[in-house]
């Protein structure tokens, strides 16, 4: 069992010390998981802990708070993923303006040394930290003499050409390339969570939804979709769902609503995965509730439609779990 922690300040939590792998891991696509991979592995060959090191809000949520930039997953959908990779310590730091003003040399002290006595740090490409981005993989290599601990950067993975990103993935999102995301991300992408109950408008509609939030964080989807739910039986469901903020009825909060096709059951409080296959067209502002249900009618027609085509199980052998 993995153990998380979101403070700077507290005393050691790897006794005997650790490999620290450090990113933002939003989503966890393969480049996070190569990043993951080797850490826990370098751990396992020394005999220590594998702490997975990142941060909640990210730091270009936190800078940019009145317009944050949109996220692949939720907070615990990293936190599962980081543990199923087989970090035994997981670190969701607090960045905030305390953190933002931390020099290169306090935040290796602090988190580094202090917390998880590191004997080696691995990064990905590009990796800044400190106040205003000042230090590098130079700076934490000196840092690490210092210290006693070695840092080191994995390199950029590379799929068909392309660099492995989080931008490039919510590129592909965006444009309901799913196969492309899928490529980069190593398995379909798909957001999970708990069923919570909603305003049951869905119902009244003829359209039941399992409603899943989004733990505060702005979605890279906005739409309706072709989807499949996993989690309700052996097989996935097929269902149409809608990620948005339901303009029709005055909504605000981003949620994804699936409604599973033939199915009649109560989900409140299961934990689904909602699997995205097909885009089918934009969130729009409907003039009243019947010309909303028309429309209704015609996305499930055409979600049914695409996902009982050949090419929509392409992905589905390639699923697989972090473990």
């Amino acid at each position: 069992m993995s153990r998380l922690f979101r403070d700077i300040a507290g005393g050691p939590l790897c006794a005997d010390g650790s490999v620290v792998c450090i990113g933002a891991f939003d989503g966890l696509h393969l480049g996070h998981q190569a990043l993951v991979r080797h850490a826990v592995a370098r751990a396992h060959v020394l005999g220590v802990d594998a702490a997975a090191l990142s941060f909640e809000p990210l730091p270009r949520e936190f800078f940019a708070a009145a317009s944050p930039p949109p996220r692949l997953g939720p907070v615990r959908a990293k936190f599962e993923g980081l543990r199923g990779l087989g970090a035994d310590v997981v670190g969701l730091l607090r960045f905030d303006a305390r953190m933002a003003a931390m020099s290169p040399e306090a935040f290796v002290d602090a988190v580094l040394v202090q917390r998880l006595r590191a004997r080696e740090v691995w990064v990905g490409p590009g990796f800044r930290f400190g106040h205003k981005r000042a230090g590098d993989l130079a700076t934490l290599q000196a840092l690490g003499r210092e210290a006693g601990f070695i840092a080191g950067e994995i390199e950029p993975l590379v799929v068909d050409g392309e660099r492995v990103s989080s931008t490039h993935i919510r590129t592909a999102l965006v444009a309901g390339d799913f196969e492309h995301a899928a490529r980069l991300l190593g398995r379909p992408y798909a957001v999970s969570g708990r069923v919570v109950r909603g305003k049951q408008l869905g119902r009244t509609l003829g359209y039941p939804t399992a409603n899943l939030r989004f733990g505060g964080k702005v979605p890279a989807l906005r739409g309706i979709y072709a989807t499949r739910v996993h989690g309700i039986g052996d097989a996935p469901r097929p269902s149409v769902s809608s990620f948005g903020t339901r303009p029709t009825v005055g909504g605000v909060e981003p949620l994804l609503e699936a409604h599973l096709f033939d199915f009649d059951g109560d989900l409140y409080g299961r934990r689904i995965e909602v699997e995205f296959v097909a885009r089918l067209r934009d969130e729009e502002k409907f003039d009243d509730l019947p010309s909303l249900v028309a429309q209704m009618d015609l996305d499930a027609a055409q979600a049914r439609a695409v996902l009982a085509a050949p090419h929509s199980l392409r992905f589905e052998t390639q699923r697989q779990d972090y473990a």
